[in-house]
């Protein structure tokens, strides 16, 4: 197979930044990157990560994945409209009591999470499909598996993306194209910081004292307990991710962080969905130890699995 293009999206930072470096220093050459972000002014960070990669396996175009046009022109500025591999990357986050939530707000980033998924397939679809060939990779998370306390609408946006994704797919593997989620756990980015750090001055007024107390007090400081017990890197991220997409048959879901699974496997345990909501409703609210004691346990194993 020869060199095959790879279109990525949000690559100003985290993920995508690590995704599309990675993919743009791969030692086979196999790789030609299309490293795009709604605003070139913040490409300085990846055009450093790029280092002798950029303008030779790597460059970088403006895409704002809100924007059909925007879009289209990026997909009609390269030869042949050619994207081999699309890497689905662009997100933004939003936690926090409901009640404090615009719709507006919502309505943004199922815009961004969804929307903007959807039109990137639109775009570059019918040319795989007219090629028979194509790897459409999304950038998900395991809260599009299992919903968490206080991510009710960045959790709904990734099990929309978790659906559409698993019923393109069928219809996708008719044309020879692959569809792969990836699904990381928690990961330490620029992007997570500044969610907490919004969270953290977050205006609570429009929820009652009880919610505000349950999100400062207690998921908050959890938050950040499981950030630093299971938190991934985005470099570790972009290494599986490469290696999705360069298998022989990619999987359909891949979850990145396997310390994280037994979280998420708690799920399928059970059909009736009391089994995950009564482990998390304790682990929360009922058994502070057990839930330190487990963060302890997986903590140590995060480190065995770094040194094999």
């Amino acid at each position: 197979m020869g060199t095959r293009r790879v279109l990525v999206t949000g690559c100003s930072s985290g993920i995508g930044l690590a995704v599309a470096a990675r993919l743009a220093k791969d030692e086979f050459k196999r790789f030609k990157v299309v490293a795009t972000m709604r605003d070139l002014g913040k490409r300085g960070p990846l055009e450093q990560a790029a280092g002798d990669s950029l303008n030779k396996t790597l460059e970088i175009k403006q895409l704002d994945a809100c924007c059909e046009d925007s879009i289209r022109e990026c997909v009609n500025s390269l030869p042949d409209r050619r994207v081999d591999i699309l890497v689905n990357n662009a997100g933004t986050g939003m936690i926090g009591p409901l009640e404090c939530q615009s719709i507006v707000d919502m309505k943004e980033l199922f815009d961004t999470n969804f929307f903007g998924l959807a039109r990137l397939v639109k775009e570059v679809l019918p040319d795989m499909k007219r090629r028979k060939s194509g790897h459409i990779v999304v950038m998900s998370s395991v809260m599009g598996i299992q919903g968490l306390l206080f991510n009710d609408v960045y959790s709904a946006s990734k099990f929309a993306v978790e659906g559409f994704c698993e019923s393109l797919a069928v219809q996708a593997l008719k044309f020879n194209i692959k569809t792969t989620l990836v699904e990381p756990g928690p990961v330490v980015t620029e992007f997570e910081r500044k969610v907490y750090e919004d969270a953290e001055k977050m205006d609570l007024s429009g929820t009652d004292e009880e919610t505000a107390k349950i999100f400062r007090e207690v998921y908050l400081p959890y938050s950040r307990k499981v950030f630093a017990s299971l938190g991934q890197t985005p470099e570790e991220v972009a290494e599986q991710t490469v290696e999705v997409i360069t298998a022989k048959q990619p999987p359909l879901r891949h979850q990145t962080n396997r310390l994280y699974m037994p979280m998420t496997a708690l799920k399928h345990a059970d059909p009736t969905g009391r089994l995950p909501l009564d482990t998390f409703y304790k682990m929360i609210f009922k058994h502070d130890s057990v839930f330190n004691a487990t963060l302890g346990v997986l903590r140590m194993l995060q480190k065995r699995v770094g040194k094999k």
